[in-house]
């Protein structure tokens, strides 16, 4: 009776055993089949940013090729953060309360990631932050968060570059008046953006170090905008109308205010234009003669890298097998000094 008994037992362990092992095949298969969704929350600092607008709508196209080759459904809900940063937390709390896999944020101040860090930690979402790169201390605090942007220091010493080639090859090119040194003025982005800040330092190194004498004449922030660029410009002409030989801008949309300003006042001086990025804006800007420069971030290779390191870490893959990154975390995009003499000859 007892080994009749035992023998039962055993045939009730062993289907026990058996079901378990069903149910939980059954539920790894569920687990691999909830897989073939990716959700993805885009946040931006401000949509009418040319070049946010830019590589945003690119995103949109990365993660439909994605969705092509792949056969992962992409469901990406891209919103606008209206350069308000109390707004941008409140939308990153509602791709959580949705639960996204992954978050993708260009952020409105930089300096005050921890609160998007912290909720992006606590549900286990991984964050590819892109174009305003958070503080590097916020950077290291996990290991799920990452940077897409460009090398500020390269696109300053390759806009630096393109006034110093000129100025060697006709020094009447940058010096209108021929008094021996080159007047300019200078459009920053904005105050305490590391990207602005390198720009400046790195663009006026460069014309110093090639031997551009320079004198500054004033300067302003205009927090990107290409408004801003125009009232600043049309200001400085009315203040310095003979003197600004050189317009030195820490992105394309400010270049083509300064250029809309001298439209608009007429002026004939051919003052000499210089922007970054690459804008689609900004190229036809220098093909129609408005910008004499500008350095081209590759936006199509950014879009892609952001969506890949997103796709990747929204899925749990391993980040590094995709997408080559610097420490585990940073990727710059690839970018190109542009002429009008250049897109002339190309047209």
């Amino acid at each position: 009776m007892k080994r009749k008994h035992l023998f039962i037992a055993v045939l009730a362990g062993i289907f026990i055993l058996g079901t378990g092992c069903v149910l939980f095949q059954s539920w790894r298969h569920e687990e691999k089949e909830e897989k073939k969704t990716l959700r993805v929350g885009v946040t931006l600092y401000k949509g009418d940013d040319s070049f946010i607008n830019d590589i945003s709508g690119k995103i949109v196209e990365a993660a439909k090729a994605y969705e092509k080759d792949t056969g992962i459904k992409v469901i990406l809900d891209e919103v606008d953060g209206r350069g308000d940063q109390n707004q941008q937390n409140s939308q990153v709390d509602r791709f959580i309360s949705l639960g996204v896999d992954v978050l993708c944020v260009n952020i409105v101040d930089r300096s005050v990631a921890s609160y998007i860090i912290d909720r992006a930690m606590d549900a286990d979402i991984p964050v590819v932050f892109f174009n305003r790169e958070p503080v590097e201390e916020d950077m290291r605090r996990w290991e799920k968060l990452y940077y897409v942007g460009e090398d500020a220091r390269e696109a300053a010493v390759l806009q630096g570059g393109i006034l110093v080639d000129a100025y060697k090859k006709d020094t009447s090119i940058l010096d209108l008046d021929g008094d021996g040194k080159v007047s300019y003025v200078l459009l920053e982005g904005e105050t305490g953006h590391q990207d602005s800040l390198i720009r400046t330092e790195w663009s006026i190194k460069t014309l110093k170090d090639g031997g551009v004498p320079l004198e500054k004449i004033t300067g302003g922030i205009g927090n990107w905008e290409r408004s801003q660029g125009s009232a600043w410009m049309e200001q400085w002409l009315d203040e310095y109308p003979n003197e600004i030989e050189l317009v030195i801008s820490n992105n394309d949309d400010m270049a083509l205010g300064a250029a809309d300003a001298l439209e608009r006042k007429k002026i004939n001086r051919p003052v000499k234009i210089v922007g970054i990025d690459g804008t689609p804006q900004g190229m036809e800007g220098l093909r129609a003669g408005k910008l004499f420069g500008t350095v081209q971030c590759d936006s199509e290779e950014y879009a892609r890298v952001v969506f890949q390191i997103a796709a990747a870490a929204g899925l749990g893959q391993n980040v590094q097998e995709i997408v080559e990154l610097k420490d585990g975390k940073y990727y710059n995009c690839s970018q190109a000094a542009r002429t009008a003499d250049e897109e002339e000859k190309h047209n």
